[in-house]
């Protein structure tokens, strides 16, 4: 199952808690999914064409609430591998276009609005019915590597109203048209987060966050092997000019006429040239410290390059 299936499935199961939520949820499945269609004498036919038959039930549950009869049928895509779709049709009864108008998907005269009347979605629990309709009518959702989140609609003006929507939310979203048809759009993985936050898909935000740690992790080990090859390597180089100074200066015959601290870590220099400083400073009899085993070290280098 792609991550836009769980998506819709698990908005499809969210109960809006109010009559204007479910007003406003009904209005973006139908802006982003829906198509008007005159049939001559005044008469209008409405139907919704959708992905999933979880959201068929939920578009006709919603209907139903309302008093709105529609049918639920079938039928095969030709392209995208004969995919199954789903449409409801609406029959343009007094109470259909009375329920439809209220949603803002017809004007008063019955035509089609490219977005709805500001009374559908002026409080905020309407932006995210609004919104989370919108999500199940027409979205596709990619991730959480590459996230990538569109929400479409038949015209720009509609795409642009969903931009406006989210922003009201603090949300960021981008809009593109092409041709056919409009999307409202967002790359990033906050402004992803974002919308279906105010959809109310706190498991697909989940994914997302639970991405993100995962990635930010990953990254925070690289570095730390990273800066660990590079500590070893400079231990390493050091170790080894160490050991070549201490050779000097016994080939010269210097080394048994220093000062016994100075032989003493020379000799363990010698015995473990793997070891750290703390480690040479801890075998040190009595211990020492890091910093004293360090100019320990390199008072024997300074006295093998003269």
């Amino acid at each position: 199952m792609s991550l836009s299936e769980d998506l819709r499935n698990e908005l499809a199961a969210i109960a809006p808690r109010s009559e204007c939520d479910r007003l406003a949820e009904l209005s973006g499945l139908f802006h982003s999914a829906g198509s008007v269609h005159l049939r001559g004498r005044g008469a209008v036919a409405v139907h919704l064409d959708v992905a999933d038959s979880a959201v068929a039930r939920r578009a006709f549950s919603l209907l139903r609430a309302f008093g709105v009869a529609s049918e639920i049928r079938t039928y095969q895509r030709r392209a995208f591998h004969g995919a199954t779709r789903y449409q409801l049709h609406i029959a343009g009864d007094e109470r259909a276009l009375q329920v439809l108008h209220e949603a803002g998907v017809l004007s008063a005269r019955l035509t089609p609005l490219s977005a709805p009347p500001r009374r559908v979605v002026a409080r905020a629990c309407c932006r995210g019915a609004y919104l989370r309709g919108a999500l199940l009518g027409g979205a596709s959702l990619s991730g959480p590597r590459a996230p990538h989140l569109e929400l479409r609609s038949a015209e720009p003006e509609g795409a642009d109203f969903v931009a406006r929507l989210a922003a009201e939310e603090g949300v960021n979203l981008r809009v593109a048209d092409r041709g056919r048809h409009a999307i409202a759009y967002a790359k990033g993985v906050d402004a992803i987060e974002g919308v279906l936050a105010l959809a109310g898909a706190g498991r697909s935000v989940l994914v997302f966050e639970e991405s993100t740690v995962l990635a930010a992790t990953r990254s925070r080990a690289n570095r730390l092997a990273n800066a660990d090859h590079a500590n070893l390597v400079r231990t390493s180089r050091a170790a080894h000019e160490q050991l070549r100074a201490i050779q000097r200066l016994r080939r010269t015959g210097a080394f048994v006429k220093l000062p016994p601290q100075l032989q003493e870590i020379g000799e363990l220099r010698e015995r473990h040239p793997t070891f750290s400083l703390r480690e040479l400073a801890l075998t040190c009899r009595p211990p020492t410290t890091k910093a004293a085993a360090h100019r320990r070290l390199q008072k024997l280098q300074q006295l093998a390059a003269i």
